[in-house]
């Protein structure tokens, strides 16, 4: 494993802690806190509430700041007999894609490698004389979690799982781009918990292998479910009616099968499942009846059957899924939202009606899926065929022209969602919704909208608003008791009625770059993208995806006291991921933090910080081909809390 990621920007008064986690506030409601506790006082009050204090936007006064993950923030918790404790807060990697760590068989496995169909490496050949597996710059989605049986060799203290997936890599050693090319990996590390300070030391990677499920495409945002899997995602989904012509796909389909031909479209644009198996192994399956969208990040409700879904896309929808069991994904129904606009000023807000699209088991949208082309579901033109029997239809940022085959509406539902909803009636007018959580409490979910552009501006999918560029967060109103638009009664009390970004969390577009290059005020959300609520602190958890922000930010804000705080920048040019606000894991909680692709410069966004910062970013993260998979830690050191 590599050296812990410098964070040389902390302020003064604050010391890297590595390892040691954030405030154990598991049980906080129900027991007493042991002696030291709440400033090392032998008080036995209950806890009452966390507050964040932020840290600065990192300047080129302080160039090695930006180039690295800097953490200048702390965390005051307030206890019921008035006393506190405060925490400074630091970042502790796991490890920096590229490095070689334990494979839990006595060998070593390259973090964030590549391989085939048959489990082989898949190397980088462009260079003549430097080949070597390729490995990914862009970590993502991160599931922390425990189970009662775990069984693996050489942990000291008690097991805890992660679950990472890995979305692309940007280039190849030539420098070309590889986005899309490469079949997604997604690992399983086994981390040993100490049990007195609550550190986390990776002691196993395991890569799942995934070709059960035909490989994964474009794995982002992730969530851990209600019943303790890691729900996965694929967004982007290759087009089928004009896959013939999509290098990418046929590129994707060669580093995979070893043919450009053997890739099936439909096998992708689901939701993975990972389960986590007691020896640090995985499980992986693909549910293909929760439609086949831009899938990012998915929130499933405490009922444990209903699923709100975000879809990263131009002229998106916003998607929800009821599963006809509980813990259970492969069957159920989709419904895509219609938006009626209550306000178009700024983001603007709207009231959610549901449309139902359809109902269906995973098995048997998996055999169409096998079995149909585009072609056989509907015919689709992108230009006006002047046949009234065609309906127009927007789609990712153009318009189509689609006629549904006869008895073809169930594959279209499910295989052509995007088409299919807007011909229902969807509102497919959204850009980039990305992350979704859920305040289960409030009965409030959130979902990042991460930019506010194109189609919803131009009407094309039925909203109209003004913007931001730089994005807003979106919070939903929850309730029971909704039909569809077919007066069918809902099967759930967790259903969408209406969004509307609180005023804090929208982002602010500046009218010229600033000093720095930003394009958005530093100061507030610019282009958020994974979000997660942490129900035991009152806290949304924002990590930002922004081409408007020189350093991207992670942010806390308190939903009481809607102050929103900054406690983390990643390396210029990087992508804040990964995120997970996990309440309670034997006692601590942890805030899992990674971040993706460092030095990816923009233009013009890094203009004026690029010549000094990008041999610093080469330095720190191996030429821009590594990235750290992580967590946010928190000191002084705090005894555990028992029940």
């Amino acid at each position: 494993m590599s050296a812990p990621v410098s964070t040389t920007s902390r302020r003064g008064a604050l010391k890297f802690l590595a390892g040691i986690p954030m405030l154990p506030l598991g049980g906080l409601a129900s027991c007493s806190l042991l002696p030291a506790c709440g400033g090392g006082s032998d008080s036995t009050a209950a806890y009452v509430s966390t507050a964040f204090s932020g840290m600065a936007a990192p300047t080129l006064a302080n160039p090695a700041a930006m180039a690295t993950t800097t953490v200048g923030s702390s965390m005051k918790v307030a206890f019921a007999d008035g006393s506190s404790q405060t925490y400074a807060l630091a970042y502790q990697p796991f490890f920096v894609t590229g490095d070689m760590v334990a494979d839990g068989k006595g060998g070593t496995i390259l973090a964030g490698g590549y391989v085939d169909i048959n489990n082989k490496p898949i190397l980088d050949r462009s260079v003549a004389g430097k080949e070597r597996q390729f490995f990914s710059d862009s970590p993502d989605g991160t599931s922390l979690l425990t189970l009662s049986n775990a069984s693996v060799p050489g942990i000291k203290g008690k097991a805890v799982f992660a679950v990472v997936q890995f979305e692309y890599t940007t280039r190849d050693q030539a420098g070309a781009s590889a986005y899309g090319l490469l079949p997604s990996p997604i690992a399983v590390l086994t981390l040993d918990q100490d049990q007195d300070t609550g550190k986390l030391s990776l002691v196993k990677y395991h890569n799942v292998d995934t070709s059960g499920v035909h490989g994964l495409w474009i794995t982002c945002g992730a969530s851990l479910s209600p019943w303790n899997t890691h729900l996965s995602s694929e967004e982007y989904e290759p087009d089928a009616a004009a896959i013939a012509t999509n290098s990418q796909f046929k590129a994707y389909s060669k580093n995979l099968f070893g043919d450009a031909a053997k890739a099936n479209p439909y096998h992708y644009g689901h939701l993975p499942e990972i389960t986590v198996n007691p020896d640090g192994t995985g499980s992986i399956k693909k549910h293909y009846c929760m439609g086949r969208i831009s899938h990012e990040l998915v929130q499933v409700m405490p009922d444990r059957r209903t699923a709100l879904m975000g879809d990263d896309a131009t002229n998106g929808g916003l998607f929800m899924f009821v599963a006809d069991r509980e813990a259970d994904l492969s069957s159920g129904s989709l419904y895509v939202g219609k938006w009626k606009q209550t306000s178009g000023t700024g983001p603007g807000a709207g009231d959610i009606s549901w449309i139902k699209l359809g109902s269906a088991t995973s098995a048997e949208i998996e055999a169409l899926a096998n079995t149909l082309t585009a072609a056989d579901i509907m015919d689709v033109k992108t230009s006006d065929p002047g046949d009234a029997s065609y309906t127009r239809i927007p789609f990712s940022g153009k318009f189509n022209w689609i006629r549904i085959k006869p008895g073809m509406e169930k594959a279209a539902a499910f295989l052509e969602t995007h088409r299919y909803a807007a011909y229902v009636g969807g509102s497919m007018g959204f850009t980039k919704m990305e992350g979704t959580t859920v305040n289960a409490k409030d009965k409030i979910a959130y979902s990042a909208m991460s930019y506010v552009q194109t189609s919803m501006l131009d009407g094309s999918g039925g909203i109209k608003v003004q913007g931001p560029k730089a994005g807003a967060v979106y919070a939903h109103t929850l309730t029971g008791g909704q039909k569809d638009s077919a007066g069918n009664a809902i099967n759930s009390d967790w259903v969408s009625v209406h969004m509307e970004p609180p005023a804090a969390l929208i982002g602010e577009d500046l009218a010229a770059a600033d000093a720095l290059g930003n394009l958005a005020n530093p100061d507030k959300i610019g282009n958020p993208d994974n979000i997660k609520f942490s129900e035991k602190m009152r806290t949304l958890f924002i990590g930002e995806d922004s081409g408007m922000h020189v350093n991207n930010f992670l942010w806390a804000y308190n939903v009481d006291t809607k102050a929103l705080t900054r406690i983390l920048s990643t390396p210029s040019g990087a992508e804040s991921t990964g995120l997970q606000a996990v309440d309670e894991v034997n006692g601590w909680t942890y805030l899992m933090s990674n971040f993706q692709h460092p030095g990816d410069w923009e233009t013009p966004l890094h203009d004026k910080v690029k010549a000094t910062l990008d041999p610093l970013v080469r330095a720190n993260f191996k030429d821009r081909f590594g990235a750290a998979v992580g967590y946010v830690t928190a000191s002084p050191v705090q005894p555990r809390l028992t029940a």
